[in-house]
């Protein structure tokens, strides 16, 4: 997968510590909108553990404390990139299309993936850019038609953003219009955590 890499090599640390955000990030509101609110440990998606069980070395890390990334002009810049970049570059298609099986999370290498799969490469990209891991979570959310559905979660100083298959744009969570289930803990990927909805998440097979 190192070509899909290659336009994004260049992200560096310097988006991580730059000044404040100017222009096109979102205004930052009340702190109720701009954070998610975090409840209780949870159970981690089938589609996680066994991800994990696959690929060992991407799920073989040591907690470590939480760190949110600063909003800069270059940072967010980088953000709308990645994603506009992978939701161009990877082309849609069901686990059961493109694997026999309801669920399963990969990288899409092949060039094809559903919502996790968008999901993966995105956080690999910016990790490998130099982005830290405890700002990058995957999050379990169920859409507009109440499916379920995986994005990318940036935990920011400016709020919670999102990186999503579904829309070029980068939103704050709170104007995605989704609801939110549940994700990875900012101190360790393998541990996950609620959100506040009090319904059992389902399963994120739809390709988009």
């Amino acid at each position: 997968m190192k070509s899909l890499l290659k336009p994004f090599i260049s992200l560096g640390a310097a988006a991580l510590a730059a000044t404040v955000l100017s222009g096109a990030a979102a205004q930052a509101g009340p702190e109720r909108l701009v954070h998610v609110r975090v409840t209780d440990y949870t159970r981690a998606p089938i589609g996680w553990v066994e991800f994990c069980s696959v690929t060992p070395a991407e799920c073989d890390v040591r907690p470590s404390p939480p760190r949110d990334v600063i909003l800069s002009s270059k940072a967010w810049k980088d953000l709308v990139r990645v994603n506009k970049w992978v939701n161009e570059t990877v082309k849609p298609i069901t686990d059961a299309e493109h694997w026999g099986v309801v669920e399963r999370w990969s990288y899409p290498d092949d060039g094809y993936g559903d919502c996790e799969d968008y999901v993966l490469l995105k956080r690999r990209m910016l990790i490998q850019a130099g982005w830290p891991r405890e700002a990058l979570l995957i999050t379990v959310v169920r859409d507009k038609k109440d499916e379920g559905h995986a994005v990318l979660t940036v935990k920011t100083d400016r709020g919670d953003y999102i990186l999503d298959n579904q829309n070029e744009d980068v939103l704050l969570w709170s104007a995605t219009g989704y609801r939110f289930v549940k994700r990875q803990a900012q101190a360790d990927p393998n541990s996950w955590v609620s959100l506040g909805d009090p319904r059992p998440a389902v399963a994120t097979a739809t390709s988009r």
